[in-house]
């Protein structure tokens, strides 16, 4: 297979902890071609169509087989290349999901059919992590996402003790607690109004995230592995980003029970790799964009999610060939 990730600087990746890593290594173990872009090399061109300036990625088998470093990983100079012409294409790149992000959905969403896309460009921007559990009412705390200054406050009056995010975060930046006797409501949405341009996203706090906030990644809708996320001391913000520290946990009934009931809906939007966050048996986040934890499950499970994946997204080409044929 012939692979394109379409990912951050490749220097930024932390080897240690990085799922995207992971996922390239096993594309290397399995022979496939490997390339990388940044989303900036993307370009969408009336006669050419989609291509990208990109490298290809290489590794010597005996780095393969170890314990590789980033300096085992040959680069190619960047050429153009047509993306038309990949079996498949990950989007790897960072969050926040801004105009940049979106702008990418909208071109690789015209690639043709026989193209997997993890994930489906279209149903990522049209269910950002935060607006698609709103489709589980039932399933998360109380949440509202909203500008309207007065509905936040009157939230947080029914509510008390609240959580508040901005809506196209990521990695824990934004994330404030707001006890009841706190006075900062006014300065912390001005903030976020000037810095973030997007609306709020309040929930009620959920004081057993000291207790872990467990992220779960799911295949094709069905959970594979899980660890439980626990915030540093003085912290409510249990993300590895700001010294969240991970520990092996197991998946509980009610884990299950949020797993099949979202499992279809992510079968049906053609969100093949997801990562979901569930704190005191409610949904949080469904996280599509660019899931992370593979490393982490790795360890404590001795499970490698990366093979899955890869087994997934074979069969998803699989299947489109013979669609097309």
């Amino acid at each position: 297979m012939r692979i394109a990730v379409q990912m951050d600087p490749l220097s930024s990746i932390d080897v240690s902890g990085d799922s995207s890593w992971m996922m390239i290594l096993e594309a290397l173990r399995r022979g496939f071609e490997v390339y990388h872009y940044h989303p900036d090399d993307l370009s969408f061109d009336t006669q050419a169509g989609i291509w990208a300036r990109m490298s290809l990625l290489t590794m010597q088998k005996a780095a393969l087989e170890g314990v590789p470093s980033l300096s085992d990983l040959e680069i190619t100079e960047p050429k153009n290349r047509h993306l038309s012409d990949f079996d498949a294409i990950l989007m790897r790149q960072d969050p926040p999901f801004d105009m940049h992000y979106l702008s990418a959905t909208y071109i690789l969403e015209r690639l043709p059919a026989h193209v997997v896309l993890v994930n489906n460009p279209a149903e990522v921007r049209n269910a950002p992590e935060k607006i698609l559990a709103m489709d589980f009412p039932d399933l998360m705390p109380p949440t509202i996402i909203s500008t309207d200054r007065a509905a936040l406050e009157s939230f947080r009056a029914e509510h008390q003790d609240v959580i508040v995010k901005p809506l196209y975060g990521n990695g824990g930046i934004g994330i404030y607690h707001l006890r009841p006797e706190d006075d900062n409501f006014s300065s912390l949405f001005e903030m976020h109004q000037a810095h973030w341009h997007s609306p709020i996203q309040m929930q009620k706090f959920l004081p057993e995230v000291s207790l872990g906030d467990k992220r779960i990644l799911l295949i094709d809708g069905v959970a594979v592995g899980a660890i439980d996320r626990l915030p540093a001391a003085g912290q409510v913000r249990a993300n590895m980003h700001v010294g969240g520290s991970a520990q092996k946990v197991d998946l509980s009934p009610r884990d299950q029970e949020i797993c099949a009931r979202i499992g279809s809906t992510l079968r049906e939007l053609g969100m093949i790799f997801v990562g979901i966050d569930i704190i005191g048996g409610y949904l949080t986040e469904i996280n599509v964009t660019s899931p992370t934890g593979i490393q982490e499950i790795n360890r404590f499970n001795d499970v490698q999610i990366e093979s899955l994946l890869w087994d997934s997204i074979v069969q998803h080409r699989h299947q489109r060939q013979g669609n097309r044929s």
